[in-house]
């Protein structure tokens, strides 16, 4: 009489196959279906997402979340929810860059000139259009060899970074250079409003005279409240999140190396924001001229 292989493999192994199939109230005839059978076509969707995800996440460098990663999907023709997204990368182990607390670097100064909040935490990208309203702020880069400085000028209907500057100082001079580069960038042809914190480097006469020669009008936000220049502040928060934050950098060289790639490179061509429909400031500017 021949043996089933199953029941000879059962013999071998030692295992009492048919005592725990009877405890778990199972037939041995699907259990063994169950261990032989191929993987059924959700597993299979699933294993091809998941490869779909892991190119779009390290095509992100590692930064995008689900939403974007979902969105980057749904752009590429994908059928498939978030909710499904977010369950595969957790199963492989892939998760985006989230924020940290930044430290405080705004210092006012008490004798500077009053000048208006002529944003009022209005961020939204607006029908203004391009180089209308524009906003910056400073932040710092840890390296080997001190600190590295940044400052930016970011266009808020678009989030598109116009202009920066880096300085291993923080004299005003740093952020006249972000701003003169977005102005000869950008080349306004009508009056621009830029905001910024009371950092006494905005609210210096050097600044103000510069912004004067440009068609530049100032305006700052309250001592001490975040909220009143976000779009900056958020900028810094993804910068650091997915670049800064991610290496120790040995000169200041390395980083604004690095700093350029991000920006030129990656954010303003490439990166995705949900505030602006999950397309990049590059989609959106053409978006609008079109």
């Amino acid at each position: 009489m021949t043996v089933h292989p199953s029941i000879e493999a059962e013999k071998q192994s030692g295992h009492n196959v048919k005592r725990a199939c009877e405890l778990l109230k199972v037939s041995r005839a699907a259990f063994y279906a169950r261990r032989t059978a191929k993987p059924g076509p959700r597993a299979v969707g699933d294993a091809e997402l998941t490869e779909q995800i892991t190119a779009v996440h390290t095509r992100s460098r590692g930064t995008y979340g689900a939403p974007r990663v979902h969105a980057v999907l749904k752009r590429e023709g994908a059928g498939c929810g978030r909710r499904r997204v977010a369950r595969l990368m957790r199963a492989a182990g892939l998760q985006g860059r989230y924020r940290r607390r930044r430290h405080l670097t705004t210092i006012p100064d008490p004798r500077a000139a009053l000048r208006p909040d002529l944003i009022v935490r209005d961020f939204q990208p607006d029908q203004a259009g391009l180089d209308a309203r524009w906003c910056g702020d400073i932040t710092y880069v840890p390296t080997d060899e001190g600190w590295l400085y940044l400052a930016t000028v970011i266009d808020i209907a678009s989030r598109r970074v116009v202009g920066w500057a880096t300085a291993d100082h923080l004299r005003t001079d740093l952020v006249a250079d972000a701003l003169t580069a977005a102005c000869r960038l950008r080349r306004p042809t009508r009056p621009v409003i830029f905001h910024s914190d009371r950092g006494w480097r905005y609210t210096s006469q050097q600044f103000a005279s510069l912004a004067d020669e440009f068609g530049i009008r100032l305006s700052v936000g309250r001592t001490g409240q975040c909220w009143d220049n976000a779009l900056a502040e958020s900028f810094f928060a993804t910068i650091k999140r997915e670049l800064l934050g991610t290496a120790a950098w040995p000169s200041r060289a390395a980083a604004r190396s690095a700093i350029f790639d991000f920006i030129e490179g990656w954010y303003n061509l490439h990166r995705l924001h949900s505030s602006l429909g999950y397309l990049s400031p590059s989609e959106y500017e053409t978006a609008l001229a079109a």
